[in-house]
């Protein structure tokens, strides 16, 4: 389906709503809800937002679980112009302090589960008036802004889709993304990046009307954003489970409501095969035309186990992409997948893709350099952060930090980032080739290989693991991971753990992952 019709990401919304007033777009516990019944409440947001002051260009931050009000607050900020910056639900105040004090925002929109982080976050430091929050319970009436009760801010009469000026060149959106470096940057993407991402990845995944989602990412991660723009933009439904932690629950409900699409990052579906009944389901899956995958490298042990657990008419996607991106910038093609296996595919259709030596002059195939990309879906720039942005983008495009190459057959692989290869006595090693010889053991749910500093050897390599079962040993890991590595590239210790430390996108969070390795 051409999307060429829709210049706003809000006009993905509005157009289904248009073309499919009553159907159910989504679904969440016992809530479902109709395009129609979506757009109206987010036309009355907008009203609201717009007699409070909320011009076009204003920042509004979002802080919100997955849920209706979520995709009504989201739309509907958009719709009045301002620029959508959905955060982290698991922030602290510390944290969000510093994002506020980035971000500057006109108004906040939050749940009441947020409350208290708000008030403990003092926002008259950073001269926000208005904040919109769900069943607010604290007493407010010392602070110097004003708060609004959520059934107050749709109270207005309906309205009709209104034009409030917005251009496609226009900010749509800033998603705070920490990237390798472990300080936030705010990525800064333009109605016109996410539309034709969007577009894109309708384009190679055959989305429809037809198409449900199983949303178990949360919005605030691009990934799960791209999942509502998407399903919305062709007419499709998406149905939220924020119970991830009982997958049992989560495949039920996919065989109940039909669900076509499930998407995740690795550790989504390492879950999937080692602590839930996903083969028992397998005959039940009826429905699930693909899975979708992107968020990091997962090892070819997890897909080849996928691909004999899953339904056989069940497509797996391998994805990759970028907060910068907006969301995507290629895919593996279903018919691929066995041959090109730790393959990231070729670009999505709107992307070139393109490897540069350290002169930034392209190589050969065959070849390692770094990925850089060019697309109309490529970011703005980072927010407040010129030099950060000169680093990232130039006249080739995005540069993606990631080292890569290309096959006789023009396939792109990931060989792991520059600035984490580890020396180690004197030898480079890329801890992606060491976790995946790991992995191959059939051991392990998942594992990080992480460099502490040595003495010695300026870093000794320390294994992450969580153990498939209690009776693994450092022995038998070793044993496995030396029949396909030469002794260098062998940790020099194993840890044992139930589970790696993750962010609530399901990413590995290596800065954690650091702690760990480095406790005595």
């Amino acid at each position: 389906m051409s999307l060429t019709t829709c210049t706003q990401v809000h006009h993905f919304l509005e157009n289904s709503a248009g073309r499919f007033p009553d159907k159910t777009a989504l679904v969440h516990d016992k809530t479902r809800a109709t395009f129609s019944e979506i757009n109206s409440k987010a036309n009355q947001l907008a009203d609201f937002l717009q007699r409070t002051g909320i011009s076009r260009g204003d920042r509004i931050a979002l802080i919100y679980e997955n849920s209706l009000e979520y995709v009504i607050s989201y739309y509907g900020g958009l719709k009045a112009g301002a620029v959508m910056a959905p955060l982290s639900t698991g922030l602290k105040a510390n944290s969000l302090r510093e994002l506020l004090a980035d971000l500057q925002p006109a108004l906040i929109i939050a749940s009441e589960k947020f409350e208290n982080l708000l008030q403990a976050s003092r926002l008259s430091d950073f001269d926000i008036k208005k904040v919109v929050l769900m069943n607010p319970k604290l007493d407010w009436s010392d602070a110097s802004l004003l708060v609004t009760a959520w059934h107050e801010a749709l109270s207005g009469a309906e309205t009709s889709d209104v034009d409030r000026g917005v251009d496609e060149s226009d900010l749509a959106s800033i998603i705070y993304t920490s990237g390798s470096t472990g300080k936030a940057k705010g990525v800064m993407l333009s109605h016109k990046n996410i539309v034709a991402n969007t577009d894109s990845i309708c384009e190679y995944l055959k989305l429809t009307e037809h198409d449900i989602q199983m949303v178990v990412l949360p919005f605030f991660y691009v990934m799960g954003k791209s999942l509502l723009n998407t399903h919305y933009a062709v007419g499709g439904s998406i149905v939220i489970n924020n119970k991830f932690a009982f997958p049992a629950a989560v495949l039920e409900q996919m065989v109940t409501e039909k669900v076509t699409g499930l998407s995740g990052v690795p550790s989504t579906f390492a879950y999937l095969l080692y602590h839930s009944p996903l083969a028992k389901y397998r005959d039940r899956l009826s429905s699930l035309r693909y899975c979708s995958q992107a968020g990091g490298h997962m090892s070819r042990q997890i897909k080849e186990e996928l691909r004999e657990v899953l339904p056989l008419h069940t497509d797996i996607v391998v994805m990759y992409g970028a907060t910068e991106a907006s969301a995507r910038l290629s895919y593996l093609a279903t018919e691929s997948f066995k041959e090109k296996l730790d393959s990231i595919g070729k670009a999505i259709p709107g992307v070139t893709l393109k490897i540069l030596d350290e002169n930034k002059q392209e190589v050969v195939r065959g070849q390692t350099g770094e990925l850089v990309a060019s697309g109309t879906n490529i970011m703005l720039g980072y927010w407040n952060n010129e030099e950060a942005t000169r680093k990232a983008l130039d006249h080739h495009g995005y540069h993606t930090g990631d080292q890569s190459y290309q096959d006789e057959d023009g396939f792109f692989y990931l060989t792991g980032r520059k600035d984490n290869l580890l020396k180690i006595g004197g030898h480079k090693i890329n801890p992606q080739e060491v976790e995946d010889a790991i992995m191959e053991s059939e051991l392990v749910v998942e594992t990080a290989v992480i460099g502490v500093p040595d003495d010695l050897l300026g870093h000794k390599m320390v294994a992450l693991v969580a153990p498939k079962s209690r009776d693994c040993t450092e022995m038998q890991l070793l044993g496995s991971c030396a029949e396909k590595l030469p002794k260098y590239k062998l940790p020099g210790k194993v840890k044992m753990i139930r589970a790696l430390p993750k962010s609530l996108s399901g990413k590995i969070d290596r800065a954690k992952c650091i702690e760990l390795a480095e406790k005595k």
